[in-house]
C-alpha cells in the first residue's frame, strides 16, 4: 500500500505558474504508475495528466498540452506536475494517484487507479 500527499497548491494570478508535489511512502514507488487529476466545484474529474513507471512515457490532456508537464523522481519518492500559463477554467482540486496493475495503459481513466491523495487546491484569479 502507498500513501499519497500533495502539495504546492495555491492562489495565483492568469498567466502564473505553479509546481505541484506529490510524495509517496514506502519503498516501491517506482513499481506504480501515476497520474493527476482535478475536480472543480460541480464538474466531474477529470484527467490531467499521467507517467509510466520509469518516467519514459507521459500522457496530457489536451486541455493542458503544452502548459502543464508530469515528471517524477523515483529516487525521491515523489511525482510533480509544473504548471505553467495558468488559466481560471484550471482552478479546480488537484489530486495525486497511484496505480499497481499491469493492465495500465495510458492512465487517463480514474479507475485505473489504487490510491489517492487528499488532494490540493489550486486556484487561479482573472
Amino acid at each position: 500500500q502507498v500513501q499519497l500527499v500533495e502539495s504546492g497548491g495555491g492562489l495565483v494570478q492568469a498567466g502564473g505558474s505553479l509546481r505541484l508535489s506529490c510524495a509517496a511512502s514506502g519503498r516501491t514507488f517506482s513499481s506504480y504508475a501515476m497520474g493527476w487529476f482535478r475536480q472543480a466545484p460541480g464538474k466531474e474529474r477529470e484527467f490531467v495528466a499521467s507517467i509510466s513507471r520509469s518516467g519514459i512515457t507521459t500522457n496530457h490532456a489536451d486541455s493542458v498540452k503544452g502548459r502543464f508537464t508530469i515528471s517524477r523522481d523515483n529516487a525521491k519518492n515523489t511525482m510533480y506536475l509544473q504548471m505553467n500559463s495558468l488559466k481560471p477554467e484550471d482552478t479546480a482540486v488537484y489530486s495525486c494517484a497511484a496505480s499497481r496493475r499491469s493492465t495500465w495503459y495510458r492512465g487517463t481513466q480514474a479507475n485505473e487507479y489504487d490510491y489517492w491523495g487528499q488532494g490540493t487546491q489550486v486556484t487561479v484569479s482573472s
